[in-house]
């Protein structure tokens, strides 16, 4: 019997989508490296791949981003 008993994080209520089982659980189901959350309802977390695909664009597409790799390369 193990001494420690190594457990997911997370509480019963809690929405994650899970990247592993690809599909939405609710609570500690699964290691937290493997989920994006937590979200407050099932709806949000079913939609957490669109969420950060959007996210990504709006950081990829960020003037700020770009502007800062401008000034580096002109400080070289």
């Amino acid at each position: 019997m193990a001494l420690f008993k190594k457990r997911t994080v997370g509480k019963p209520g809690e929405w994650y989508y899970c990247l592993e089982h690809k599909k939405v659980e609710e609570g500690p189901d699964c290691p937290g490296k493997d989920r994006f959350g937590p979200y407050a309802t099932r709806a949000e977390a079913d939609h957490a791949m669109e969420t950060a695909r959007d996210r990504n664009l709006q950081w990829e597409n960020d003037p700020k981003w770009h502007d800062a790799k401008a000034r580096g390369a002109d400080e070289g």
